[in-house]
This record gives C-alpha cells, structure tokens and sequence, in this order.
C-alpha cells in the first residue's frame, strides 16, 4: 500500500512557497494516491465479475506523467492476467489530455521541438523526447485529413475566394506560400470554411484545382462568388460553376483605387465613417430628400392656381386626385 499524504506536511510547503503542480508539486503524491486507489477498486471489481478462479499477484510500477509532475504509479495485476485497468491503461505513461494540448498549442505557433520539450519540462517538471513530440504531434493528420476532405452542402449562396500569403517554417527556413482560403455562408446564414490549401504562389490554375475539389465534395452551385482581379480567375470558376455570378470585392476595388490617390489624401479620402458620422449622414440624406418633396409640392400647387380657369382643368385635377405625384 502506498503511504497515507500528509496534508500537514503539504501545507507546510504550501506556506514555504513550493508550488502546487509541476515538478515536485505538493499535490503530487496525493495525485499518486488517488489514482492507486481507483485501480484498485477496478481490480477489486473485475475480480468479483470473474467466473474463473482469479485473485491478485501484486504491483507493477511505472513512472507516469501528469500535469501535476511525474510520479511513480503502482498498478495491481491479477493472477490470470485477464484486469485490464481502464484509468491508466496499459503501457500509457501519461494521466490528462492537458499536456498534449498544450504541445499542440504550441506547435500550431511554430515552436521547434527542442523549444516545446524545454516548456513541458519548465512547466510540469517532465522530460519529452522528440520521438514522442512527433507521435503527439501526428496525431492530428488524421483529423486535419478528415476534415479536408468532409463532405459539404449542394448550394451555398455567397462565396469569397482569395489566397493569403504566409511566412511558413520549411526545412528550418522560412518561406512565403500562398494559402488558398474559401469562405462560404450558408442557407442559415452561417459563415463556414470549406477548405485551405497549401501552394508556392496564386495562379488561376490551381484555383481550378480547388474548385474542382468542392465539386467532388458535393457543391453543386454557387450564386455568388467574389473573387480579386486575378488574371484567369473568372475563367476558371465559369469551367465548373458555369452560372455562378462573379463579383469584384469591393476592399481589392478600393486597395486598386488607392494607387491613384496621393498618401497624403488616402486616409481623408478612404477612412471608415464612425457611427455617429453614418448616423448623421443618413439623417441628412432623409431631410434633404424632405425638402425637394416639400418644393415640388410648392409648386404643384402654384401650378394648380394658375391653370384653375383653364376650361377642362377640372377633368384633369379630378384624375389627379388633386395631389401632387409621388416622387
């Protein structure tokens, strides 16, 4: 059996300013104890469900790690060798999910190995081998596959097209690629990301290319599909989405017209309008269009006195409803 945890002595080293997880954390040995017990109570359990004779034959001791620092952990096994712990399984040496997110979290940030290993180490006092980096690492390959290649809706209303340039960490160095993004909404009017792909630069022949992709995985139409002014672009989206209506952006429309403006007047010219400044302009356009309905009605009525004597102008202000007509 293990030893009972001294919450005295723990607090003790909680007040002397030891740490409560990572290496040598204080709750440590009580994460230990903890996780003893419940494999004890799953052989106890297997051992009364068992119809052959059985009974226990001892530990096997193992150094498993936690975010809470590693520990040796003794796991009971039974004589027949049919207990199959379910907490700690067999040959895993990890308890949590927390560090492998956290080593993918900082993988996705473009972390090297050696700095990811230092980080685990600093942090939960573990020592993690490249070769086990690299198995945590790829076990996202067949999520990010499954992912890619899932099946999509047969219409979408409105897409937008563009490639995004990236500084992307190859072989040690880093190189600007190309990462082609489609952007859709949905019948419920949700945004969604159909697909990313990966290339050196942006041409309208590997936009075919993904196009083509989208139409194996279920997309039947497009109504809309904005795109910039790349060369061949609406070319290649009229070969497979020969209906599909293609629109300019309108921020590579205005980043275009930005060329012919001097620095100097671009941000006067091309700033965003601030609420309260949209707020006002919409109020002036209503008044002003206030104000031409109000002439006009002027005179209409002006109109109305001078030609009342004419003979018949009954017949025509009858017709008229004696209103002015609407704008």
């Amino acid at each position: 059996m293990s030893e009972e945890f001294d919450f005295d002595k723990a607090l003790k080293a909680l007040q002397s300013g030891k740490a409560i997880t990572g290496k040598d954390g204080v709750l440590t040995p009580l994460i230990k104890k903890l996780t003893e017990a419940a494999l004890e109570g799953e052989l106890d359990s297997h051992l009364a469900e068992d119809v052959v004779p059985n009974r226990k034959n001892g530990k096997t001791s193992k150094t498993v790690k936690s975010t809470a620092g590693p520990f040796e952990l003794d796991t009971p096994r039974d004589r027949a060798g049919t207990f199959e712990p379910q907490l700690v399984k067999k040959h895993q040496t990890s308890v949590g999910d927390e560090i492998e997110a956290k080593i993918l979290s900082m993988y996705g940030l473009g972390m090297s190995y050696r700095d990811i290993a230092s980080q685990v180490e600093d942090l939960y006092g573990i020592k993690v081998s490249t070769a086990t980096l690299s198995a945590i690492t790829d076990k996202i390959i067949a999520e990010v596959r499954e992912w890619q290649q899932r099946p999509l809706e047969s219409l979408y209303p409105f897409v937008w097209l563009d490639a995004i340039h990236y500084k992307v960490k190859d072989n040690g160095r880093y190189k600007s690629k190309a990462v082609y993004t489609v952007l859709a909404v949905n019948l419920e009017g949700k945004k969604e990301i159909l697909g990313l792909y990966l290339s050196e630069s942006e041409g309208a022949n590997f936009w075919l290319s993904v196009l083509t992709d989208l139409k194996n995985r279920g997309v039947e139409d497009i109504l809309i599909a904005s795109v910039d002014g790349l060369t061949g672009f609406p070319d290649a989206i009229s070969t497979i989405y020969p209906k599909t209506e293609v629109q300019l952006c309108i921020v590579h429309q205005v980043r275009n017209s930005l060329k012919y403006v001097a620095s100097k007047n671009q941000k006067e010219k091309y700033r965003t309008p601030t609420d309260l400044e949209f707020r006002q302009s919409a109020l002036d356009t209503t008044l002003s269009e206030d104000n031409v309905t109000q002439t006009y009605q002027k005179q209409f009525e002006q109109r109305s006195e001078r030609t009342a004597s004419i003979p018949g102008w009954h017949v025509g202000n009858a017709y008229l409803g004696n209103k002015p007509p609407r704008l």
